[in-house]
């Protein structure tokens, strides 16, 4: 789901498991985390204060202190939320429930909370049937009139009835659509979404359920009598109804009288329909249907437009996002989508607009290897120098326009590894290999390497499968899916600006520079594995097959090749050189292990088994990870991350082979193993859930081993004991396994120092450490702060009232419009208001409770008719009118005694009111002529507003009375604890002043 703070240029996508991830100005980045793991039914931003509101399928609205990053409060709502809707003028937010009720809330800006406020419409009072029993009573939107915020709300139920609420006097001044329009028409539909099509508030736009977009008036000004209609006013023709798909969401977007824009979006699940249009709305809307259907592979949960015209740069870059099914956003130029939908009839019409894919991390291909390589002690960059690289990288969704002349030259100034902190690189399926410094967390692309033949230097387009970076020496080895290996050489640091050019769109202008040389060697199979002797500079090279090659780097001759025979998995999934003791013998050694989980060892330098037998498993699993321990590491490390039973006295100076596999962990003997001996020191299986990847770490303190789980669950166990000392897990990982003879979407690597880069497909980029309170990462507060507090309103945000003018001159579909009947509509009048003065009203509003009867506190003590004398005609209950801003309760007791008075054969006893006025000729007039009007709607079968049997209305009254009695005893009682409080408070002041007297 996608909200979007359109001053502070933040935009917040959630995700189904309860995170919020944010995108503002300036690459900043942002991650919220609420402890509930449920997707959200409502998120919105309070426009330039910093705070985000999320409700989730819970019904808990939490509220987001963008500042801080923090959850700073959540609200557990008793019902089904159902509609949810902030004012954009002031801190009050609406909130909608299944019941057909609306509460108001007040937004606590300076200390991020929300607080229920006194004033509430209850659904028998907004709803234009109230009598009839629905199921279908659901509030689905809420609309403040955009010109009168403060004073009316459009109501939208579920059942097709809309209720323009007047707030102050708590009454409905327009009741339409519902059960009157649908009998008319004897088709059952409900309200699926709805949006204002107009700047003011007089055309409101409604999705239904049945695939149909209807355009409603609204009343801009106060009318002094209930306005009923039964006609919409524009009927759109689109292809949803034909089949029957619902309307999942509306948005508009204004421009001017011509270009002004809905987009409409479908519910259905079949890929293959256009699930969004988006429809032209000016003055041809009601003869022709401008519209441009955009076609995706998958259906969309969301839609939002963003804007990024600023009155500085005067370049405007809105943009429409997409969300799918399968979690890709998708985004579309809609400065292209306008300039279509305005010229598409002309005789040279533009070219359709393009949809571009988001994806991580910003390269046109997956990653299918990478290596991570943390602190290095030579670099020399300042935190400053990389604010400035930062902001100048394109950003991932583009919510900001950058001048021309603004200083940003796109491109990164590479002048060598020595000055990176720490270095990402990565292979990818088109056979490319990118440099990244992820020295802050965020990665920063540096360079990019095309796989190039020996001859024509041209793009191979095979999957990198296996890569090696010695940064002493500036080498870097790739292996891919043919069985090509490449070395690459590096020119001696540092590089000068004009051979460092490497542009962030991932394509260069000219031959990348800092390449030396390259060679190439083929060998069989697809390369699995490289490792390097340090000592020999023998590079070893494993492959699926079962091949181990060993290759001398400066000759490029194979040294020997030999071949391990499996009947299950012969692959070479890692390798490592180690110089042991063997019978008193320095012995160089290869170790090797295969996917089936068994282990091995070679002579490097004569190529020969060390043993005739392999050490493996006796139920044989995928084998992930092979790392050997060396004794000395352990026993200066290990200790702090060992929380089992002491390393025995007898295998204290001996090394280890360390095995994971998908079901289990094994510590082997490194002596025993190159013997052919399998002597298990150490195993630990898993249970639960498989592993997918493994890892070991090493810091000047610590050493251990990270597991990770496909269920996300991490693991972080002692060596080589094995035994469990942290487990967490990752919030959003998804693991796809990989399919036979392709690679896994989901990829993991760390680095020595126990930092972690994970990617899931195209989507997500995780950077984690699994060792507290370390700095391996800069610390770049401005990369997290997405929202700026001393942001101007005034900058970024035009009057409203130049937006009005020019509606005013035009109209919504042009200054003239035709409806349904063919009658003439002009613009209505609109009504102004001060912004200032109208919150400050509304406080006292919303902090009265309008509706005593409807307070829901069932738990409190009843009314005790016995005691109280009351009678009914002293109150009037009907008169709607002019409310008092503040309600005395122990006045009204005083004034007022209520009695109810008996009622017979279902006739009620006509109700007589104290003090009443005497009718006037002008109301006399007004009563006869709605007697004529209902009687034409009774003559052409409408149900009249109000009308039923007398039996029904005095069970209504009498219900609504016993309410309202109930209400006035609540209010009573707490009156009374509060002053028993107020006394108490009182004896207390005087006890203490007494004994300061003394």
């Amino acid at each position: 789901m996608f909200a979007y703070d359109s001053i502070q240029k933040i935009l917040a996508i959630s995700t189904t498991d309860g995170r919020i991830k944010l995108f503002g100005k300036d690459n900043s980045q942002a991650l919220l985390e609420s402890d509930d793991t449920v997707p959200s039914k409502f998120l919105e931003f309070v426009q330039n204060q910093g705070i985000l509101l999320n409700v989730n399928l819970k019904n808990h609205i939490e509220v987001w202190d963008l500042e801080r990053r923090l959850l700073s409060h959540v609200h557990v709502f008793k019902e089904e939320i159902t509609s949810f809707t902030v004012m954009q003028a002031g801190p009050y937010m609406y909130v909608g429930d299944s019941e057909g009720n609306i509460k108001v809330f007040k937004i606590e800006q300076e200390v991020c909370h929300v607080m229920q406020m006194k004033y509430t419409i209850p659904f028998s009072a907004s709803h234009g049937n109230p009598t009839e029993v629905l199921a279908d009573r659901a509030v689905i939107s809420i609309l403040p009139q955009p010109t009168a915020e403060s004073k009316r709300i459009l109501i939208i139920f579920k059942d097709g009835f809309m209720t323009l609420w007047e707030i102050r006097e708590c009454k409905s001044i327009l009741v339409t659509g519902g059960s009157m329009f649908q009998s008319v028409h004897n088709e059952a539909k409900h309200v699926t979404s709805a949006c204002w099509v107009c700047p003011f508030g007089s055309k409101v736009a409604v999705g239904y359920d049945n695939g149909e977009v209807l355009i409603w008036s609204v009343p801009t000004s106060k009318q002094s009598e209930i306005g009923i209609q039964n006609t919409p006013f524009c009927k759109l023709i689109l292809g949803f109804k034909s089949e029957k798909t619902p309307i999942a969401s509306l948005k508009w977007a204004y421009a001017d009288a011509k270009a002004t824009r809905l987009y409409v979006m479908g519910a259905s699940d079949v890929a293959s329909t256009s699930l969004l249009q988006v429809i032209l709305l000016n003055e041809h809307t009601e003869t022709r249907t401008i519209k441009l259907g955009l076609h995706l592979s998958e259906p969309c949960l969301d839609m939002m437009i963003t804007l990024s015209t600023t009155e500085q740069s005067k370049v405007k870059q809105d943009l429409l996002l997409l969300i799918g099914k399968s979690g890709n956003m998708y985004m579309y130029d809609d400065c292209s989508i306008e300039k279509y939908l305005l010229q598409c009839q002309s005789r040279s019409p533009p070219s359709l607009p393009k949809k571009v894919m988001v994806k991580m991390p910003f390269v046109d291909s997956s990653i299918t290897i990478a290596k991570l390589i943390t602190e290095n002690p030579y670099a020399l960059s300042s935190d400053e120098d990389y604010i400035l690289v930062v902001k100048d990288i394109p950003s991932l969704v583009p919510l900001e326009t950058k001048s021309k002349d603004g200083g940003h030259s796109n491109t990164y100034q590479f002048s060598g590894f020595g000055n990176i902190k720490n270095l990402y690189i990565t292979g990818h399926s088109d056979g490319a290999i990118n440099f990244w410094d992820i020295s802050c967390h965020f990665p920063i692309p540096i360079l990019s390497l095309k796989q190039q033949s020996e001859d024509d230097f041209s793009l191979s387009g095979i999957p990198v499968t296996a890569l090696y970076f010695d940064g002493n020496s500036r080498i870097i080895i790739s292996g891919d899916q043919s069985g090509t290996v490449r070395f690459f050489k590096f020119k001696p640091e540092p590089y000068t600006a004009e051979n460092s050019f490497i542009s962030f769109q991932g394509s260069t202008k000219k031959r990348n520079n800092h390449i030396q040389g390259v060679k190439v060697i083929k060998v069989n199979g697809s390369v699995l594995s490289l490792a390097i002797c340090q000592n020999t500079r023998h590079v070893a090279i494993g492959n699926d097959h079962g091949d181990v090659s060993l290759v001398d780097t400066e000759g490029l001759n194979i040294i020997f090749q030999s071949h391990i025979a499996s009947d299950i998995s012969p692959g070479i999934i890692s390798m490592q050189f180690k110089t042991c003791s063997l019978q008193n013998f320095e012995k160089n050694v290869l170790v090797v292990a295969t996917k089936d989980s068994s282990v091995l060892a070679f002579d490097s330098d004569s190529g020969n088994m060390l043993s005739a037998s392999m050490v493996q498993p006796k139920k044989p699993s995928r084998a992930l990870f092979m790392h050997i321990l060396d004794w000395q590491d352990i026993a200066v490390r290990g200790a702090n991350l060992s929380t089992g039973s002491p390393i025995e006295e007898g295998i204290q100076k001996q090394s280890f082979i360390l095995v994971c596999s998908e079901k289990a962990a094994y510590v082997y003997s490194l002596t025993h193993t190159i013997q052919g001996v399998k002597k298990v020191h150490y195993k630990k299986k898993f249970h639960s859930t498989s592993c997918c990847w493994a890892s070991t770490f090493y810091t000047a303190s610590d050493v251990g081993l990270m597991l990770l789980f496909t269920s996300g669950k991490v693991e972080i166990r002692s060596l080589p004991e094995l035994s469990l000392f942290k487990e967490t897990s990752i919030r959003g990982f998804r693991y796809s396994a990989p399919k036979p003879n392709s690679l896994s979407d989901s990829l993991m690597c760390s680095s020595n120092s126990g930092d972690v880069v994970m990617v899931n497909g195209d989507q997500e980029f995780f950077i984690l450490s699994v060792l507290l309170q370390r700095e391996t990462f800069r610390n770049l507060d401005f990369i997290s702060r997405v929202y700026r507090k001393d942001l101007m309103l005034t900058q970024e945000v035009p009057a409203s009232g130049a937006t009005v003018q020019k509606e005013k001159k035009k109209g919504l579909f042009g200054s003239v419009l035709k409806d349904i009947t063919g009658s003439k509509k002009h613009a209505p009048e609109m009504e102004t208001e001060d912004t200032k003065e109208s919150i400050e009203e509304l406080s006292t509003i919303f902090s009265t409770a309008n509706f005593p009867c409807e307070v829901e506190n069932k738990d409190n003590q009843a009314v005790d008719e016995d005691e109280i004398d009351l009678n009914i005609d002293d109150i009037d209950l009907d008169d709607p009118g002019e409310k008092p801003k503040e309600q005395n309760i122990l006045a009204t007791l005083n004034k007022h005694k209520l009695k109810f008075q008996a009622f017979t054969a279902g006739k009620l006893k006509q109700m007589k009111v104290k003090n009443e006025k005497p009718i006037t000729k002008e109301e006399q007039q007004q009563d006869e002529k709605s007697s004529a009007v209902d009687q034409i709607k009774k003559k052409y079968g409408f149900s009249l507003q109000g009308e039923s049997s007398a039996a029904k209305m005095a069970e209504s009254k009498l219900q609504e009375n016993l309410r309202k009695l109930q209400g006035i005893s609540l209010k009573t009682t707490e009156m009374q604890d509060n002053a028993k409080s107020f006394s108490s408070m009182a004896r207390e002041l005087l006890r203490t002043k007494e004994q300061e007297d003394k």
